[in-house]
């Protein structure tokens, strides 16, 4: 079983095929259980409707992709502004959205003007960074995040992790990310291992 409290910051550790990013997309509603429950807050994901799970998504968990999943020819604002337009809480939660959306891609060592680049021109680590500066926008109770630092330099990486605890500490946010990375272990509050929570073949949950 597997369980994060309230501000509680996790890494999940696994191999490459393991299953990590099927487990966050249970968390997430993207793909629903067969058996078990999949539990976040006081809801039972499989209880929602298609609809009603995507609304939920949108306003607690903020979520840090893999592949990023930008939209290429939209602005670097309008991405991060983006889950604001699907969450009416998290937008109650921001009193000025450019404003803070600024913010949020000058702690993450955005360069000045990135706010008005198409997202698709940026580099990897810089798309990575506007990912992450979606997912926190609003502060949803969880983050959940697929191998966040993978393309970020030793130097961005820490920025990035001290954004992300900093989100914890200060709004009491979830912070689950997976990683194949054991040196970032000791950064959390807690570390689990894949093998210790889920029977795993090769590429199955």
């Amino acid at each position: 079983m597997l369980s994060v409290s309230a501000g509680e910051t996790v890494l999940l550790l696994g191999e490459s095929g393991s299953g990590k990013s099927t487990l966050l997309s249970l968390i997430c509603g993207t793909t629903l259980a067969t058996s078990g429950r999949v539990c976040v807050g006081d809801h039972d994901i499989a209880q929602l409707s298609a609809g009603k799970r995507d609304q939920f998504r949108a306003e607690q968990i903020g979520l840090i992709f893999q592949q990023f999943n930008l939209l290429p020819f939209a602005s670097v604002q309008d991405n991060i502004l983006l889950p604001l337009e699907f969450a009416p809480k998290r937008r109650k939660c921001v009193f000025n959205s450019e404003v803070e959306a600024t913010r949020l891609c000058r702690d993450l060592g955005l360069p000045e003007g990135v706010m008005t680049s198409r997202a698709g021109s940026l580099s990897v680590g810089q798309q990575q960074r506007v990912a992450a500066a979606r997912a926190l926008i609003g502060t949803p109770p969880l983050i959940t995040a697929d191998e966040p630092t993978s393309s970020l330099d030793a130097a961005t990486q820490a920025t990035f992790l001290e954004l992300l605890f900093a989100q914890s500490r200060a709004h009491g946010t979830a912070i689950l990310m997976v990683s194949h990375d054991a040196r970032l272990s000791s950064q959390f509050d807690r570390v689990i291992h894949m093998a210790d929570i889920a029977l795993t073949e090769r590429g199955t949950l």
